[in-house]
């Protein structure tokens, strides 16, 4: 495979005084960012820019030969994408704004604050790591192709909101922000993140923990392991999960059932970058990307108060919400032909061969469980079949046969049914459009069982949009007494 773009936090340190250089050196790498390059010759620093892949430049403003302010102007008119931030003394305060409006990052003031110094450097990393992502991802939907289709060749899909998910994921992957994935249960979030994973560059394994149910104490001392001695039992040292994903990636799944003060921990691992194992006093540092998964709808965990709001908004710098499956009814044939084989060869038999009866009958399903349940499905029915064609007996747990074809934009009606707009010739007088919407509203959603999505796909419309015309009308997303809606 191609190797995707890597996103470099490669530091310059520009200071014509060596113990400041080494100051801020120690600072930067005690921090976790360890490529930091150094340079206190000022007439060398475009060469040493040049020799490099430098994300940040830290560039003192009065230094011999050549000031601050003219290194700046040639690494903007040179190196743009570069991120130039200045140290001033207090007096000079004024020059370093100026330089802001030159196009500078930052300024920070002498004597330099290890805390703003590396949380300057850090935000300054994860702008650039913005800008970077939004521009592949402007190529990724100018081009409508993929750079790396073959890391999605697990995920069977021909659905266009997933094909944009791929490209979304192509931009993100070399990023080390955090990723939140959502989607029901079954929808093939695992998938995904092992595609993240692979596109990612990293060469550390994917490190997984289910955080379901788990208390604060289990959590830390999974997450960050404990020293010898620090409670009944621990007799030696052990490491905790972020230490074995190292540079690499750590998935944390059910993060919507993460306690409070679990809550917290985590929030300090991804702002800080760094973590205390049980029973010690002495931080470490980290530099593994979170990327967390939840089947709960967490804005809702969120406004109950359930989940703290500054811990969401800071997972979820990079959102993937995957649809179900019901809202996908065109990758239905081509799961079920994958699952077919698959199962086939698992147990030694033939392929069967699936009538266009049983795909539409399958096709009305709504898949609760998503592709993991039409799977299991699927496995089911081909240890039942004794013959070569697979039928709807084979399916015992689904009541397929009785249940009416859903209609979908563009059916015509069936034969003796009034069609539209011909049956509007018979009314006496004609509804007015807000009363037509309504009732059509109101029809869809019968037909399809209350489900919103679906109704909304056979009235041609968005789900939001449907959304919107139901809190209109007042119905809190019923059209009838006792109808409930389903998403």
């Amino acid at each position: 495979m191609k190797q995707p773009l890597h996103f470099t936090n490669a530091v310059l340190l520009v200071d014509d005084e060596q113990h400041a250089l080494e100051s801020y050196t120690m600072a930067l790498r005690m921090s976790g960012i360890k490529e930091v390059a150094s340079c206190r010759d000022s007439t060398k620093v475009l060469e040493t820019i040049r020799n490099g892949h430098f994300t940040v430049c830290i560039l003192d403003l009065i230094m011999p030969v050549v000031s601050g302010e003219e290194v700046l102007e040639h690494i903007k008119q040179e190196f743009p994408n570069i991120t130039v931030i200045m140290i001033t003394g207090v007096n000079e305060v004024e020059t370093a704004v100026r330089c802001i409006k030159n196009g500078a990052f930052d300024y920070l003031v002498k004597p330099v604050e290890r805390s703003r110094l590396v949380a300057c450097v850090r935000r300054a990393f994860e702008i650039q790591e913005l800008q970077q992502e939004n521009q592949l991802l402007k190529d990724r939907m100018l081009s409508g192709r993929l750079a790396h289709s073959e890391a999605f060749a697990a995920i069977i899909t021909q659905n266009p909101v997933m094909q944009s998910i791929f490209q979304y994921i192509e931009a993100i992957a070399p990023s080390r922000q955090p990723i939140l994935v959502t989607g029901e249960t079954g929808a093939g979030k695992e998938l995904l993140i092992k595609a993240i994973h692979q596109l990612s560059g990293t060469e550390q394994p994917l490190v997984a923990a289910n955080v379901a149910g788990i208390d604060d104490q289990a959590f830390a001392d999974t997450l960050f392991g404990h020293v010898k001695g620090a409670f009944t039992g621990a007799d030696q040292r052990r490491e905790g999960l972020v230490a074995k994903a190292a540079d690499g990636i750590l998935h944390l799944d059910e993060i919507g059932d993460l306690s409070p003060e679990s809550q917290i921990k985590l929030l300090r691992l991804l702002e800080e970058k760094e973590y205390f194992p049980l029973g010690s006093d002495t931080p470490k540092k980290t530099d593994a990307r979170i990327i967390v998964s939840t089947n709960h709808p967490i804005e809702t965990l969120q406004d109950s108060g359930r989940f703290r709001s500054d811990l969401f908004y800071r997972l979820r710098t990079h959102h993937i919400h995957l649809p179900p499956l019901r809202e996908k009814p065109e990758d239905i044939p081509l799961l079920l032909g994958h699952f077919l084989d698959e199962a086939a060869r698992s147990m030694g038999k033939q392929p069967l061969r699936c009538p266009v009866d049983l795909i539409e009958a399958l096709s009305r399903h709504p898949f609760p469980g998503n592709i993991r349940e039409l799977k299991s499905l699927v496995y089911d029915a081909v240890s039942r079949c004794s013959g070569e064609t697979l039928s709807i007996q084979d399916f015992p747990s689904l009541d397929l046969r009785n249940k009416p074809r859903l209609p979908r934009t563009g059916d015509r009606s069936p034969q003796g049914s009034e069609t539209w707009p011909g049956s509007l010739r018979k009314l006496q007088s004609l509804p007015t459009i807000e009363e037509a919407d309504t009732d059509l509203i109101a029809e869809a959603l019968r037909r399809c069982e209350s489900n919103k999505s679906m109704a909304a796909r056979i009235l041609g419309i968005s789900r939001q949009r449907l959304a919107r015309q139901l809190k209109k009308e007042g119905t809190g997303g019923s059209s009838e007494p006792g109808f409930t809606c389903t998403s």
